[in-house]
């Protein structure tokens, strides 16, 4: 983060300054304007619903509504920051849910065993799109849009126009699931809080490390008041939600998947070689190979990996549904790049957070269930939505132009 020079002294007076402060929000506002954004679209639906949205029920509601979303929002990152685009990923998750729903409803298969064979069938779909991107050179617009009418096709063809199931309760619990409460809560989920608790302490201390990581190497840090603001809001961000979902049921199952996810992509991209290449190879692709990087074979993992991700969200759909329906997954492809478009990923590749897609992800799962409490059309939903995209972008057009 490239903000303000470190020093106690130097803290509060560039802090104070107007100018260091302008200087302050135009570099972080990539990072931070969206999350602004939601925290004010939240705002606004929790007046308008008068309460409902912030209700355990609705927040675990909305959890398990847009975690399919949000897995594969993880994979679509990588894919547009290294230049590319999906567009099968939601008829991949119709095709998984079907292949699912038939192993073990037909052939009575244990769901352990189908989940294993789904994410290898999601591997070879993704290979298989990354195949005619990264070898053949097919434009991936092309390619996965030729992917979408073939599992959508196959989806169909296999299901029979008919749905399938109900599944076994052990596969419903990973989207319909919660976690154990270990310390025998009455009323409150205690394991969650200390989830929540833990977690805090995480990202605090992750935070304070790469500050004094910064300040040792003598590098940029931001203002001192405005590291203890973020990270106390942070903190009471994430203490709040898991006390409203603890007076629930506690966290939901694919919750916790998400924030493993969440977790291990958020590292992948910030602090591994293969991260560093994704977003030079997205950035440069000419350059990127002159340095080394071997970029047809990276562009080719991306796809695998988004693949996998769409196999393990369209276990995660067919368990919320209880089936596999022949429309599952429809127009999915649209919420997932937009969620990525919308946390700040560059349409030309390069740039992009983790953070950033989760967070756009929310702002579309907001947008929806905001809307749908108070009763709005889905054909007004469909059109807000396009203009929240189409902001997004243009913010990203307008900024480089500044820049």
């Amino acid at each position: 983060m490239s903000t303000i020079q470190a020093g106690p002294e130097r803290d509060v007076r560039s802090f104070l300054g107007p100018d260091a402060i302008k200087s302050l929000i135009k570099s972080n506002l990539r990072e931070y304007g969206m999350l602004i954004a939601l925290i004010a679209i939240m705002a606004f639906f929790q007046v308008v619903t008068k309460g409902t949205l912030l209700m355990p029920v609705n927040l675990t509601n909305l959890v398990l509504q847009n975690s399919y979303i949000v897995i594969m929002a993880l994979g679509m990152l990588l894919i547009i920051v290294s230049g590319a685009i999906d567009l099968s990923v939601g008829s991949v998750v119709g095709f998984i849910g079907a292949i699912s729903a038939i192993l073990m409803v037909n052939y009575n298969m244990n769901f352990l065993l189908v989940m294993l064979i789904c994410l290898i069938a999601g591997g070879l779909i993704g290979a298989w799109n990354g195949l005619w991107v990264a070898y053949v050179k097919i434009p991936a617009f092309i390619a996965t849009l030729a992917g979408m009418l073939i599992f959508r096709g196959l989806t169909l063809t296999i299901l029979n126009g008919e749905s399938i199931g109900p599944f076994p309760v052990g596969f419903q619990r990973l989207s319909s699931g919660f976690i154990p409460d270990l310390f025998g809560g009455q009323g409150i989920h205690i394991t969650t809080l200390v989830i929540g608790a833990l977690l805090s302490a995480f990202l605090v201390y992750r935070d304070l490390s790469s500050r004094r990581k910064q300040l040792k190497y003598k590098l940029e840090v931001s203002p001192m008041v405005f590291f203890v603001l973020k990270n106390v809001l942070v903190t009471a961000a994430i203490m709040g939600l898991c006390w409203l979902m603890a007076t629930y049921k506690g966290l939901p199952n694919v919750l916790v998947v998400m924030m493993i996810l969440i977790g291990v992509y958020g590292f992948l991209t910030t602090s591994t070689v293969i991260g560093r290449r994704i977003y030079a190879m997205g950035g440069n692709e000419k350059a990127a190979q002159l340095s080394g990087v071997k970029t047809v074979r990276l562009l080719f993992m991306t796809f695998v990996n988004m693949g996998l991700l769409s196999a393990l969200a369209g276990m995660v759909f067919a368990a919320r549904l209880n089936s596999a329906t022949p429309k599952a997954g429809n127009g999915f492809e649209l919420d997932v790049i937009a969620a990525c478009f919308i946390g700040g990923a560059s349409s030309s590749g390069g740039i992009g957070t983790v953070i950033g897609a989760v967070i756009g992800a929310l702002v579309m799962g907001v947008l929806n269930n905001g809307m749908s409490i108070m009763g709005v059309g889905i054909d007004v939903q469909q059109a807000i939505k396009g203009l929240v995209l189409l902001a997004a972008v243009f913010f990203d057009v307008y900024s480089k132009r500044k820049g």
